[in-house]
């Protein structure tokens, strides 16, 4: 299935499988494959991105987001909390909670709080497990996660650091570990190394697509 990942920049993926999903499109490049379905963590700017969902959308292709996110957005939106589960397009979705325990913008006020209900994505595509973490600390939810391929931030500022991935990624315990919100805004390779060096788990350092 790792080749089937296709990373393209920050915390945006391309999957490839009998559908073309799209998480937290953002400066997408290039001509980039239409989407049967789009999914997107948070309302922030650099994971939901109006325009760059519109480059990817067609008349049935289906979003998936929170209603702070689903307010930016055009087509068919499907609003979700942390906690749920539902099938679209045949692919079954779980959404995870997403938030800072130690990431603040000024004291005591996270950059992602919990109250606002930012989420993560556990899909089921091929019969694998993907869980793209979103925007988060390592949290007491991740032990009950179960995932096959984890994509986790390793960044820092905002989201953890290599250190802090890499024990959300020994607590897990996925086949493979993907790095990512690293390369543009905040984190660089040395993060993603770092965070493959701490791994106990196999680590898949992805290059960047366009």
């Amino acid at each position: 299935m790792i080749e089937n990942i296709h990373w393209l920049g920050h915390d945006t993926f391309r999957i490839e499988n009998d559908k073309t999903i799209y998480i937290d499109p953002y400066e997408l490049r290039s001509r980039p494959p239409k989407a049967d379905l789009i999914l997107i963590t948070h309302d922030h700017f650099d994971h939901c991105s109006p325009d760059d969902v519109a480059r990817v959308a067609k008349d049935d292709t289906v979003i998936v987001t929170i209603a702070a996110a689903a307010q930016k957005l055009k087509g068919d939106v499907r609003v979700v909390k942390p906690g749920e589960s539902l099938v679209v397009q045949g692919i079954p979705i779980e959404t995870v909670p997403a938030y800072n325990v130690n990431k603040f913008r000024s004291p005591g006020v996270p950059f992602h709080p919990k109250e606002s209900g930012h989420v993560g994505f556990i899909i089921t595509v091929g019969g694998v497990r993907i869980y793209h973490a979103g925007d988060t600390d390592v949290i007491p939810e991740m032990d009950d996660i179960e995932a096959d391929i984890a994509l986790l931030p390793a960044g820092g500022t905002y989201t953890m650091t290599a250190e802090e991935a890499a024990q959300a990624a020994n607590r897990i315990k996925p086949q493979v570990a993907i790095p990512m919100h690293w390369g543009a805004i905040v984190g660089s390779a040395s993060d993603a190394q770092r965070f493959s060096d701490l791994c106990e788990v196999e680590v898949a350092i992805l290059t960047q697509e366009g």
